[in-house]
């Protein structure tokens, strides 16, 4: 089966996911304070060369999660091609080693705004229990990361700073729910959008081949036949 091109809509919010070879994974993606001060400088570089504006992330010892926004259709492909040779660049140096640290390309899904945005905000800042290694902090009361930039669903949760903190801390300790998180993760890895039906169906572009790319998985089984 052909791969589906990723979809990517400039100006839109996207849910990445970097998975690590197994190989990194087993020492972590960022294994010191070291390699954490790499990453983030690397992540601000990328972020500016190629225009794309992240909102939150997380780094577990396999995988790196992003919410970010492009400015152009290629943006994201770009900002995580730079990200590479910035960090893992120094990540092989540090080391002595020679290779990507993923394992294949990047996936990704774009996230309605609203709820969905919130939502995805929520999950990627959850899932990480180191505090260092995720924006949570930048949200809830703790050091502010000059390579975020808050979406308008933050500013939405109060008047005042300590408001939003606030609510956004209530949030993080109710959390999602395991179907909401494992949802959302699915469609990231599967390069589903994440959103109403009404959002999911104006994404549907046509293909280099003339075909739809659909933003949502297709229904399994043989289609339905119509009565004659």
């Amino acid at each position: 089966m052909a791969r589906l091109p990723r979809l990517v809509v400039p100006g839109q919010a996207h849910y990445l996911i970097l998975r690590a070879h197994d190989s990194v994974a087993a020492q972590g993606i960022c294994a010191d304070a070291t390699d954490r001060e790499t990453l983030m400088g690397a992540l601000r570089e990328a972020a500016a060369a190629e225009g794309v504006r992240v909102h939150a992330y997380s780094v577990l010892p396999a995988e790196l999660h992003l919410l970010a926004t492009p400015e152009q259709p290629l943006g994201l492909g770009r900002f995580v091609q730079a990200l590479g040779r910035r960090y893992v660049t120094a990540y092989n140096r540090k080391r002595q080693r020679a290779g990507t640290l993923w394992e294949g390309r990047f996936r990704c899904a774009v996230v309605e705004p609203g709820p969905n945005r919130l939502a995805v905000m929520l999950l990627i800042d959850g899932i990480s229990t180191e505090p260092d290694c995720s924006s949570a902090s930048h949200r809830s009361g703790g050091l502010r990361e000059t390579l975020l930039s808050d979406l308008p669903e933050i500013w939405q949760l109060g008047n005042t700073p300590f408001d939003r903190e606030a609510a956004y801390r209530s949030r993080l300790e109710v959390g999602l729910s395991a179907e909401t998180a494992g949802a959302l993760r699915k469609s990231a890895l599967g390069g589903w959008a994440i959103g109403s039906n009404a959002f999911i169906t104006s994404l549907a572009t046509p293909s280099t081949r003339g075909s739809v790319r659909p933003a949502s998985p297709r229904p399994r089984g043989r289609p339905r036949l119509k009565p004659g």
